[in-house]
């Protein structure tokens, strides 16, 4: 096995921890706005899980990604997982900061 191919292997291992602890909180988030009924949140949940899956599929795409692309790649997958916990941070301060949804 190549240098190469263990560094990607590695960076997917990481990426894949990363997307599994957004997943969860994701779970958890989007349970606690259905059980608000905040329907603004759950929505925002439900787009989060698309651009979750997005990075899977780049992350699982690293194999196929030529060694001139590969650094490309890996930081357009870091901006997406940065954005992503931002994006699920913004969610839960939002929750937190929301008792109960308004009737209306």
């Amino acid at each position: 096995m190549s240098a190469q191919n263990i560094d990607v292997k590695a960076y997917e291992e990481k990426i894949s921890g990363q997307l599994h602890q957004a997943k969860t909180q994701l779970s958890e988030l989007e349970a606690r706005a259905k059980s608000r009924m905040a329907q603004a949140e759950i929505d925002t949940a439900s787009r989060l899980k698309t651009k979750h899956q997005e990075i899977d599929r780049k992350r699982q795409n690293l194999k196929t990604v030529g060694d001139a692309k590969l650094a490309h790649a890996k930081a357009e997958i870091d901006a997406d997982m940065a954005n992503l916990k931002n994006s699920l941070a913004e969610l839960n301060a939002k929750l937190k900061g929301e008792p109960r949804a308004k009737a209306g």
